[in-house]
């Protein structure tokens, strides 16, 4: 796989963090400051505390959407561990769309967790402006859930 420009894989030898599904290494990439620890098995991806509002890159957007961020409690779904402090993380419902989309937040507020096509769900949720680069290039790079 060619790295699109503005995209740096940033450790391909040294694994920082293992993926809180399938337990295997991430590579870390950087897109304009923003490390991105990615999954190569799941296509899951963490971005730490903070990483999410530069990614959306508008910040009116990115506080509305982060606004609409609730705590599912009665989500049946198994609680995955943060990959940072290793405690149990959150099901977080995004807004009141449907189908509803869940992902997981570090309850210490390190991190969220993305499964494969969740953050291309996010940024079409945030409703970006259509010539919006970067998000031109995740979803070029992590796509859409195509399972």
């Amino acid at each position: 796989m060619g790295v699109p420009v503005g995209l740096r894989v940033l450790n391909l030898e040294s694994y920082d963090m293992d993926c809180p599904v399938c337990k295997n290494a991430m590579i870390t990439l950087e897109l304009e400051d923003v490390e991105i620890d990615h999954c190569l098995d799941c296509g899951g991806i963490w971005l730490d505390a903070g990483e999410l509002e530069l990614l959306l890159g508008e910040p009116d957007k990115a506080k509305s959407l982060l606004d609409a961020f609730t705590v599912d409690s009665k989500c049946a779904e198994a609680r995955r561990k943060c990959p940072i402090c290793g405690r149990k993380m959150q099901k977080i419902i995004v807004g009141d769309s449907r189908p509803a989309l869940l992902i997981d937040k570090c309850r210490k507020g390190d991190g969220l967790w993305f499964d494969k096509g969740e953050l291309h769900d996010i940024f079409e949720r945030a409703k970006l402006d259509q010539d919006n680069k970067i998000q031109a290039l995740l979803t070029d790079m992590f796509g859409h859930n195509r399972d």
